[in-house]
């Protein structure tokens, strides 16, 4: 049987893949930024288990990535930051998004019991 610490990792993990493979690909723009976060964040924190859900999609990097004249792309790893924090059994468990050379990998920043 997993561990607490274990388990709430586990929790964290399908947090992050519920919130990745939701969003990727949603159309964004520098003007709906703010409201894409908040209803990433929001949707998330619906899930058991997860006390708290910060999403920074960065309207530089929105607008570099508009490449025709309607006025919008397509929403990835590159555009955003992302971090939770999972509370499970008396474990707090922190992780991030990032970019890593190219590729937004998800990480375990602290697991605290």
């Amino acid at each position: 049987m997993a561990t607490d610490p274990q388990q709430a990792c586990f929790e964290a993990g399908i947090k992050f893949g519920s919130l990745y493979h939701q969003f990727a690909g949603t159309p964004v723009s520098p003007s709906s930024t703010r409201s894409l976060e908040a209803a990433m964040a929001e949707s998330i924190e619906n899930q058991p288990f997860c006390e708290s859900v910060t999403v920074d999609i960065h309207d530089d990097r929105v607008a570099d990535a508009i490449d025709h004249e309607n006025g919008y792309t397509e929403l990835t790893g590159s555009l955003m930051d992302v971090e939770m924090r999972i509370e499970r059994e008396g474990v707090t468990v922190r992780t991030r998004m990032t970019m890593t050379d190219g590729y937004p990998l998800m990480e375990l920043v602290s697991v605290e019991d």
